[in-house]
C-alpha cells in the first residue's frame, strides 16, 4: 500500500498545466491565505490514500471470492455445534 506522510518536510519544485476551470474550483478550495500548492497538494495526497484504499479493498475482495465456497462450508459446520436455548 502507497504510504504518504502529511508532514513530509522535503519538496521540490515543479510545474504542471491545469485547465481554467480546474484552477478556478482549486481557488475556491484554497482557505484564505492558504497556497494553492498546499490545496493541490492535500488533494493530490487525499486521492492517491484513496486509490491506494480502494486497491487493498479490490485485493482482499479478490481472496475472499477465491476462497468463498471453503469459507461457507466452515461457517457451515461451525454452526452445527450450536446449541438451541
Amino acid at each position: 500500500m502507497v504510504q504518504l506522510s502529511y508532514y513530509s518536510g522535503m519538496k521540490r519544485k515543479t510545474s504542471i498545466t491545469l485547465s481554467e476551470d480546474v484552477l478556478e474550483v482549486v481557488d475556491r478550495m484554497t482557505p484564505e491565505g492558504g497556497s494553492r500548492s498546499e490545496t493541490i497538494e492535500r488533494l493530490l495526497r487525499d486521492r492517491i490514500t484513496r486509490e491506494a484504499r480502494r486497491t487493498r479493498d479490490l485485493k482482499d475482495l479478490e481472496a475472499i471470492n477465491r476462497n468463498a465456497e471453503r469459507l461457507n462450508e466452515e461457517a457451515e459446520d461451525v454452526l452445527t455445534y450450536q446449541v438451541d436455548l
